[in-house]
């Protein structure tokens, strides 16, 4: 067995890699860059090595900083992770070099599977579906845009190496594909250093399903379910789930099937996944095998109650695959939900700051991957995954009630999440019936990722308040009184999860510990214990229900009836989120976040329409797209490409038509 394990990672990837390392008695080393010296995988390793600045590209990314960290620290194994060098041929190829094991396939497998165009000649060789598409060497636009003509759109444009969803377009029509294939050529040659390109055929409403296989060197290979991957925005995934739904049995076998053929022909060891679209008609076609660890693979091992990194590291070390196909059955249903730092209502651009508070939701069934803590500070230089956080349960029906609750009781200040779009995905009715596919969350608007607590909840953590404020008062009634309007309202502002919840109540006359509440013009009525603020009757017409309030400094946990709730009472009585977005002023388009600039698309005097885009901002080795909200002319450009720019900074002023 592996003595000593290198893990080339950072973050919540790191530290499950660790867990399953402490329990096996092999020794770890974190590396880590200037960025994360502070960080929760450095501290939790048996030893960390520092391999460079923050820059990935000269620490993660470096591959002799990171060989000469694990000559260093004595290290017999490596383990990439995923991301950052976990699918570069040049990283297994090295460490045999070395002497090094690498828990991982071959170099050789990892090119052929790797490469979407090599992966898609062994596909065809073995008599697996693929898309009609571009998979030559033709590179130059007048070839790619003849040939996509006679494909047809729409059409997917994809980064030939690589994954993650960089470096692919969707492309609806022909006029838009020039301008496609610069940006994902860019894209695509900044995050892998590769810029060939492969079109597809676009499918629209398909879903995402990928298979999770296993193989040995001694050929042995077996297949641990699928996992349904299609709650995606930009080509990302964001919520993941095992069994897929609703997919027949007869289309399951052939999905496996063609997985094993396909990790068969290319020699493939250790653990993969073969990703596959699955058409509206049931026909599916492959596409792409990802050489590495999965973020989700999670929800597999919860099905399965397999430990896929164990299995890992036993066949890196030359032992045979522990299980046959037989030994392999899936168990309830299991969801993942990647919680990211990031705004979804400004086009899910990144957010950075420090955690003041992060506290992920605790209970039966519930499981969280995390690389943060409170007091972690999120930096844009990388991916902006917090955690992630996967349940499971007997049924699919209870695992989606499970996942609401819990995404509910999740609680991180100090940056904005999409816990909001997370939320309103489980919610949606399509994701409950299992009929989401790739264009569920393209058809929600921003407006429904907004975090927000029911009425009852807020009111409880109010009402708490004040009989707790009341207690801790003179004796003296006009100091009891507090902060009052006319009419006798008093108001009370909470954070939740970033956003801001508001209500007033004022007190019911003649009765101790009642109050009249409003939220939003909503009429409540609500009855506290004045000697206990622990616990609040909410009653509306009919209706009541009573919530339990732990106080902890700022923080309010209300909670009934299974559900939990993490509230915040801001400094001032307005505060809101410190994090708020860059303002755009009417005429002045600002970095909504730091980057650097690819692209500027326009020139001074040039005439632009409301919503046309005007500059490319690179940042997290992906494009973002900066708009102008107005019509006019543009009047001055601030930036050029390739210059770097902060957050805030001026990009262009535009002269509106009106002026």
């Amino acid at each position: 067995m592996i003595r000593k394990l290198l893990i080339a990672n950072r973050g919540e990837i790191a530290l499950r890699i660790m867990r399953t390392c402490d329990r096996l008695g092999i020794d770890t080393v974190a590396v880590y860059s200037d960025a994360d010296r502070e960080a929760p995988h450095v501290a939790s390793a048996g030893e960390a090595l520092h391999i460079g600045p923050t820059p990935a590209a000269q620490s993660y990314l470096c591959l002799s900083a990171v060989l000469e960290a694990a000559r260093r620290s004595c290290a017999d194994a490596l383990h990439p992770g995923y991301g950052f060098l976990s699918e570069n041929p040049a990283l297994p190829k090295a460490c045999a070099a070395a002497g090094l094991t690498f828990v991982g396939p071959t170099a050789e497998a990892m090119r052929l599977v790797g490469d979407k165009v090599e992966a898609r000649r062994i596909a065809e060789e073995v008599g697996v579906p693929v898309l009609r598409g571009i998979a030559d060497n033709a590179q130059d636009d007048a070839s790619i845009l003849r040939q996509a003509g006679e494909i047809g759109f729409p059409v997917m444009v994809k980064a030939a190496a690589g994954g993650g969803g960089r470096g692919m377009r969707f492309v609806p029509s022909q006029e838009l594909l020039p301008e496609a294939l610069t940006g994902a050529r860019a894209e695509a040659k900044a995050a892998f250093g590769d810029e060939r390109l492969l079109l597809e055929r676009a499918v629209v409403g398909g879903r995402h399903i990928e298979v999770q296989i296993l193989a040995d060197a001694d050929g042995n290979a077996v297949h641990l379910g699928e996992r349904d991957c299609s709650i995606q925005r930009r080509h990302q995934k964001v919520i993941e789930e095992s069994p897929a739904p609703g997919l027949a049995s007869e289309l399951r076998d052939r999905l496996y099937a063609s997985a094993l053929k396909l990790a068969r022909a290319a020699d493939y060891t250790n653990a993969g996944t073969v990703e596959f679209l699955v058409d509206r008609d049931g026909s599916f076609y492959f596409l792409e095998m990802n050489a590495r660890l999965q973020v989700e693979h999670g929800v597999t091992e919860l099905v399965t109650g397999l430990d896929i990194v164990e299995l890992q590291l036993r066949i890196a070390a030359g032992e045979a695959l522990p299980i046959t196909q037989d030994d392999v059955g899936l168990t309830g249903h299991a969801i993942e939900c990647r919680v990211y730092a990031e705004d979804p209502r400004r086009g899910f651009l990144p957010s950075s700051g420090r955690l003041t508070l992060f506290r992920p939701p605790e209970g039966e069934g519930v499981r969280n991957d995390i690389g943060v803590e409170d007091g972690t500070e999120i930096s844009t230089a990388y991916d902006p995954l917090l955690g992630k956080l996967l349940v499971h349960a007997p049924s699919r029906e209870e695992a989606v009630d499970l996942s609401r609750r819990a995404l509910a009781a999740y609680a991180v200040e100090g940056v904005r999440t999409n816990l909001g779009l997370l939320q309103a995905v489980t919610r949606d009715p399509a994701f409950a019936r299992g009929d989401a596919d790739l264009e569920t969350l393209e058809t929600m608007t921003p407006d429904e990722f907004v975090s927000r607590p029911p009425d009852g909840a807020v009111l409880a953590a109010a009402a708490a308040e004040l009989v707790a404020a009341e207690r801790g008062a003179a004796s003296d009634p006009w100091q009891r009184l507090g902060p009052w309007r006319s009419g006798g309202r008093r108001p009370f502002e909470f954070l939740y999860q970033g956003e801001t919840c508001a209500a007033e109540l004022e007190a019911a006359m003649g009765l101790n510990g009642a109050w009249s509440a409003y939220i939003d013009g909503t009429h409540y009525e609500i009855m506290a214990d004045p000697g206990d603020p622990r616990e609040v009757l909410v009653r509306l017409g009919d209706s009541e229900r009573r919530w339990s309030i732990v106080r902890e400094g700022r923080h309010s946990t209300v909670a009934a009836a299974g559900e939990q709730y993490v509230l915040t009472t801001p400094p001032g009585l307005s505060a809101a989120a410190s994090f708020g977005p860059v303002r755009q002023t009417a005429g002045t388009l600002r970095a909504p976040l730091p980057g650097v600039i690819a692209r500027v698309l326009v020139e001074e005097g040039e005439r632009v329409t409301q919503r046309q885009p005007v500059v490319v901002l690179e940042a997290m080795k992906m494009e973002h797209i900066i708009e102008t909200p107005i019509a006019g002319v543009v009047k001055s450009i601030a930036c050029q490409q390739g210059t770097k720019v902060a957050q805030g900074a001026v990009l262009i002023e535009i002269e509106s038509e009106e002026a």
